[in-house]
C-alpha cells in the first residue's frame, strides 16, 4: 500500500448482541487501521430468535460501546447497514458500494463473509472468536437466566436494560 493511502478495514457482523468479541476486533483495528467501518449486517431482520434487536437497536449498542471505551474520539470509524441478498457478489458489492471510499481490508471470522471479499478482490484479515463469547452464547444465557452481562461491554448491557431487551429474547427465543 502506498504511503499515502488511507487504510480503511471493513468489520461486518449482525451484531445481536454487540458483544465483548466484537470490542476486541474493533479495539485492534482502530490501532492499525487509518478508517474503520463497521458494516451492521442483516440490517432488515429484526424480532425474531437470530436476530431480536432492530438495526436502530444495534447501531445504539455500537455507538454507545465506542464512547464509553472513548474510541470514536480518536479514530475514523462509520457504521453501516447492510441488508441481506441472494446474490453474494451483489451483497458484497453492496457492502463496498455502502462503505464510502476503497476497502483496503475485511476483518472477518466468517467463511461466507470471506469468501465473498476474497472473490471480489479484497484482501481478508482472518480473526478468531474469542472463546465463550458470541452472540449465540449471550442470547443463549438471557434465556436461561444466567450472567450474560459479563460477555458484552457496560455501555451494552446497560441499553439492553433500558429496551427490555433480555425479557425480548426471552418472550421470542
Amino acid at each position: 500500500m502506498p504511503e499515502n493511502q488511507t487504510k480503511t478495514c471493513l468489520f461486518v457482523g449482525r451484531f445481536q448482541p454487540f458483544h465483548n468479541g466484537h470490542l476486541l476486533v474493533v479495539s485492534g483495528m482502530a490501532k492499525v487501521c487509518d478508517r474503520v467501518v463497521i458494516a451492521i449486517g442483516s440490517s432488515q431482520a429484526e424480532k425474531s430468535a437470530l436476530n431480536p434487536f432492530s438495526l436502530e437497536e444495534r447501531r445504539e449498542m455500537v455507538q454507545r460501546t465506542l464512547q464509553g471505551e472513548n474510541i470514536i474520539p480518536e479514530h475514523d470509524i462509520f457504521i453501516i447497514d447492510v441488508p441481506d441478498t441472494e446474490d453474494n457478489a451483489a451483497w458484497t458489492q453492496s457492502v463496498l458500494a455502502a462503505a464510502g471510499s476503497p476497502i483496503t481490508e475485511v476483518w472477518t471470522g466468517d467463511a461466507a463473509t470471506k469468501e465473498c471479499f476474497v472473490a471480489s478482490g479484497v484482501a481478508v484479515k482472518d480473526i478468531k472468536e474469542v472463546p465463550g463469547i458470541s452472540g449465540t452464547i449471550v442470547r443463549q444465557q438471557m434465556v436461561k437466566g444466567e450472567n450474560w452481562a459479563l460477555k458484552v461491554p457496560p455501555a451494552v448491557a446497560d441499553y439492553l436494560d433500558t429496551i427490555n431487551g433480555v425479557e425480548r429474547v426471552k418472550k421470542i427465543g
